[in-house]
């Protein structure tokens, strides 16, 4: 959740935002997890370096997120989502 809350930070869609918050705090964030997600960063070091990856799709980041405990299909999971949401944001 928290990289989905990095990669669509900048989304203008209001309802999307609220909806991602109550998803966020279903699953146990807190509003300053919410917040830090939302500026690209994390408490938890392996949620920072998706975060990372995600914002910043290349071997350096792949390569630190993986050192930090992303296992091979979290990694490709988190480049698809940061392509699709590059789709919509191109849209």
């Amino acid at each position: 959740m928290s990289v989905e809350l990095a990669l669509t930070a900048s989304s203008g869609d209001l309802s999307r935002k609220r909806k991602q918050e109550d998803d966020s705090r279903a699953l146990g964030l807190t509003g300053a997890e919410i917040d830090l997600a939302r500026r690209g960063l994390s408490f938890d070091l392996k949620i920072a370096r998706a975060i990372a990856f995600a914002l910043a799709v290349n071997e350096h980041t792949r390569a630190r997120a993986s050192a930090a405990g992303l296992c091979e299909r979290s990694c490709v999971e988190i480049e698809h989502l940061a392509a699709a949401n590059q789709q919509v944001a191109g849209s």
